[in-house]
């Protein structure tokens, strides 16, 4: 069986998307779109291979896309802390605890002090119901009560934080619970961007290609939810997941022959570029489907 990939987070949200270049008018979006550098430029420029996450992604990873995030704060898509006494089942509070991670991540990005107090704590209460010991998340809030440590040390603690409540549940032979936080942070995740970022009267070229690119990410999270399939709530919520997939299906992306290095270590894709064909219609399918699923596991 397949140990579960670190936890924290889980900001697909981060590497999804990256931020709006300034001064640069931004690329109309075409149903069918080329990002290959060699088409979007008409001058030489040194060819340098641009890393396409496939995996569940730690904080190291994307810390940097994080950082420049251009998209204004919106408490509206969150999911408001008030709701943490209301789940009561194993599966609901798994599910909430990873997608009060991704919350969390969202708040660092502008750095909100109380808020982010606020969240950990929540996450702490909710890891409480999983019989998860509150140790693990008492240092990092001690250090940001105090304003003792900067947002990347933060960061650091809340990861290490996560893959302890992940060993602690693996040890304990819950690895279903484990794999229903992460399911629980990507749908955040994904709902996030989508809400914030993804524009469906004028889409931008570059955030249409990262939104596509999540179908990589998906097939990798399928897989990883299948070592638990002895879990009825995974089971479903899996059946659900493939239902999403069928969207992404629907368009291939494709890569320059020779171009495509795959670093399955890293769980990456390096190449100048991709091509695609991808509609808005099944972008808003998507956008539609995840806020569907999304609002299903926030509702006690």
């Amino acid at each position: 069986m397949k140990r579960p990939l670190p936890l924290f987070l889980l900001l697909l949200l981060l590497f999804a998307f990256s931020c709006k270049q300034g001064g640069k008018e931004k690329e109309s979006f075409v149903p069918v779109f080329s990002t290959y550098n060699s088409d979007s430029l008409n001058k030489k420029v040194p060819t340098i291979k641009n890393e396409i996450y496939y995996g569940i992604l730690t904080p190291v990873q994307i810390s940097t896309i994080f950082n420049r995030l251009g998209i204004p704060y919106n408490n509206v898509v969150l999911n408001p802390i008030t709701n943490k006494d209301l789940y009561l089942s194993s599966s609901k509070a798994s599910i909430n605890t990873g997608i009060y991670g991704v919350d969390f991540g969202y708040l660092k990005l502008f750095g909100l002090g109380q808020q982010m107090i606020d969240y950990m704590v929540t996450i702490r209460e909710m890891s409480n119901k999983l019989g998860i010991p509150d140790i693990y998340l008492t240092e990092p809030i001690r250090k940001v009560q105090n304003d003792t440590s900067e947002p990347d040390t933060i960061l650091f603690l809340m990861n290490d934080a996560y893959t302890k409540m992940e060993t602690h549940l693996r040890e304990g032979g819950r690895e279903s619970t484990a794999g229903l936080m992460v399911m629980g942070g990507w749908i955040e995740a994904m709902y996030i961007a989508t809400q914030l970022v993804y524009n469906p009267e004028k889409p931008d070229a570059e955030v249409i290609q990262k939104i596509a690119q999540q179908k990589y990410t998906l097939t990798t999270l399928l897989s990883f939810l299948k070592n638990y399939y002895d879990d009825p709530v995974v089971v479903y919520y899996s059946k659900k997941l493939k239902y999403l997939k069928n969207y992404f299906d629907s368009f291939d992306i494709y890569f320059k022959k020779g171009d495509l290095e795959i670093d399955t270590a890293k769980q990456v894709f390096r190449s100048t570029g991709s091509k695609m064909t991808v509609s808005v219609e099944t972008l808003n399918k998507i956008k539609d489907y995840v806020a569907k699923l999304r609002t299903e596991m926030v509702k006690p």
